[in-house]
């Protein structure tokens, strides 16, 4: 790998929350069982079945994680965004992948070997306790999403997908608004609806002043009148 690569490479790990802990030393170590990908809008990183070589960091653009059927229905599971990380469970697991990654959009991701996470391990306890502490969250969250797709409805799931999108900043605003992170379609599957269905769930929503659409952009007008609504 070029110095000047390396370097950057080194750049990218110390802005993740998960090697924040890192010395410049462990950092450099680190880089060098990393390398860059870049992906066009629709490219595959990997496959159902495809065995797991180390784990993923996204640094731009966004990720579909999804299943697919032998029928060709696609169910997307997760959107991931930059600065998160997915598959460390199916690296330490040795198992093949169940889901297939596709980019949305132009995407630059970090492929983190497993042979350089094993020896950061054997040393660092914080990196350990860090890694432990992302799949704990991420299997939380599948856990509040099969809640979520058991007991709430459509409505009640988008309207609980839009609040959580919101900023730190925004969240106690009476307005806010914000770009939906993925085309509609996605989104919809991700939330296990139809596209027809997540369509009619907006235009009620719209219908009843809850929120404003246009195209990605979505306004709310009140937030808690739209958070009170998730509750009826």
């Amino acid at each position: 790998m070029p110095g000047v690569q390396l370097v950057e490479v080194v750049r990218h790990l110390s802005h993740i929350p998960l090697f924040e802990t890192l010395a410049p030393k462990e950092l450099g170590r680190m880089a060098k069982g990393t390398r860059e990908v870049r992906m066009a809008k629709g490219r595959v990183l990997f496959r159902k079945g495809d065995a797991p070589t180390g784990f993923y960091v996204l640094i731009d653009g966004q990720i579909k994680l999804a299943l697919s059927s032998t029928q060709g229905i696609e169910k997307v599971v997760e959107i991931i965004q930059p600065g998160q990380s997915f598959g460390e469970a199916t690296m330490f697991s040795e198992k093949p992948y169940v889901v297939f990654a596709e980019a949305l959009n132009q995407s630059i991701v970090l492929h983190v070997s497993k042979a350089a996470i094993d020896e950061e391990l054997q040393d660092n306890h914080e990196f350990a306790k860090k890694l432990l502490a992302g799949m704990a969250m991420r299997s939380y969250d599948r856990m509040t999403y099969v809640e979520a797709n058991s007991l709430q409805s459509g409505t009640q799931r988008f309207i609980s997908f839009i609040t959580t999108k919101l900023s730190d900043s925004q969240d106690g605003d009476e307005s806010a608004a914000l770009e939906l992170p993925a085309p509609k379609r996605v989104i919809a599957s991700c939330l296990n609806l139809t596209p027809e269905h997540f369509s009619r769930i907006l235009h009620d929503l719209g219908r009843l002043g809850l929120i404003v659409v246009e195209g990605r952009r979505i306004s709310i007008p009140s937030v808690p009148k739209l958070k009170n609504h998730h509750l009826e």
